[in-house]
């Protein structure tokens, strides 16, 4: 299972400029935020679980749910899917072709260490294309099973690219997911990637999922875009704390252990404000 921490920081306006000037002309063909309003946003400010370690029960209060995609939505929730778009979880290796495994000069494929995950890679129009109709599947799965979101986590895996490919390839591939999903009337979160959340009109994604921004006192680089339409998931009492300081009374937010544990596990924490 990934689970993705981000702990990027705003790049500089130099940069911010230069990556709007490389992305535009990747994204104009591309109107994913086309179909947005025809979805539902999952509520602001509501009793959220992460759930994608194993799913259960939500406790009390609960109306909105994060689950893994292979997993069925809770009865009576707001239900996102949880899709691992961007790398490769090592069960699932000998499901992509060789060539869509981004690779060193050496020819080795580029791992993330942390999670011990292939990177796809998303460099070239062409292998975006054919990762998008893989990873579009799973979300035409997420829709058949009444989830009502999609939660693609990993979108800063360029950071982690060894400068096999950057932010625009990261949010041209991305933008192909919004308008899937939009056509499926599902919303879809922008996960992490502070850097970034500045285009998400651009990228057509709805709402955010923030892990550790508290942590990293970053939530305002969420919320300035997204404004109360951000789920914060913190893994600390001190992210925990900053982020209720902050935001108890406006967002989604919950600490949960390292693995995401299902209830009932020895590692099992969840808290919230």
């Amino acid at each position: 299972m990934s689970i993705n921490r981000s702990r990027t920081r705003r790049i500089s306006a130099a940069v911010a400029a230069l990556t709007a000037a490389l992305v535009a002309p990747l994204l104009s063909a591309s109107p994913a935020g086309a179909a947005a309003a025809a979805v539902t946003l999952p509520p602001a400010h509501a009793g959220f679980d992460y759930q994608i370690g194993g799913a259960y029960t939500p406790p009390a209060g609960v109306t909105v749910v994060s689950r893994d995609r292979e997993a069925s939505p809770a009865p009576g929730a707001y239900n996102i899917c949880y899709v691992n778009a961007f790398q490769v979880q090592p069960s699932e290796l000998d499901e992509w072709d060789a060539d869509l495994l981004l690779r060193d000069s050496s020819g080795n494929v580029i791992i993330d260490e942390e999670w011990d995950e292939a990177i796809l890679d998303v460099s070239t129009a062409a292998k975006r294309d054919r990762i998008a109709a893989k990873v579009n599947g799973w979300i035409d799965g997420c829709a058949a099973k009444g989830f009502q979101a999609i939660e693609p986590d990993n979108y800063d895996s360029y950071d982690r690219s060894r400068g096999k490919f950057g932010t625009a390839a990261a949010m041209a591939y991305i933008t192909k997911l919004s308008a899937h999903a939009h056509t499926k009337g599902l919303a879809i979160a922008q996960k992490n990637t502070a850097d970034l959340a500045e285009y998400r009109s651009t990228t057509g994604l709805d709402f955010a999922i923030a892990e550790e921004c508290g942590e990293w006192n970053e939530c305002d680089s969420f919320t300035d875009h997204f404004g109360d339409n951000v789920i914060v998931i913190e893994y600390t009492s001190k992210g925990l704390s900053t982020a209720c300081k902050g935001w108890k009374d406006k967002l989604s937010i919950v600490r949960r252990d390292l693995d995401v544990s299902p209830i009932g596990s020895s590692g099992y924490l969840r808290q919230t404000c």
